[in-house]
């Protein structure tokens, strides 16, 4: 665990946050149309996303999940739905887009460095 950065850090919180979206519907009883399913979808991705950065660090990758978490922070007024599902997409999408962002200016403080020979 000592060879765990802030980032990746960060990204297992985004796979966790992903994976509570993701079963949502079920967690909470959101109704079986375009509520649960934009929820699995964009948990799906958030998920999917973290999982790439886990195993090979990209900016796109970081942009990728902001723009997801943004999407699932306004999704309830885009797609009109409310109550819990509104309160469980805005937490998530805020929290990811607000990693995202993090690692993003993370990366900005301290940009990888290639090293030659060794």
């Amino acid at each position: 665990m000592e060879n765990w950065t802030n980032a990746k850090l960060c990204d297992v919180a985004n796979l966790v946050l992903g994976a509570v979206l993701f079963v949502s519907p079920w967690m909470f009883g959101f109704d079986a149309g375009k509520v649960s399913q934009n929820a699995m979808i964009t948990g799906l991705v958030i998920a999917i996303l973290a999982i790439a950065a886990l195993a090979a660090f990209a900016v796109w990758e970081e942009w990728l999940n902001l723009i997801v978490g943004l999407w699932a922070l306004i999704s309830p007024w885009a797609l009109g739905f409310q109550g819990t599902a509104l309160t469980v997409h805005v937490l998530i999408g805020a929290a990811v887009a607000v990693l995202a962002a993090v690692e993003l200016w993370l990366m900005s403080q301290n940009p990888p460095r290639l090293t030659m020979g060794r």
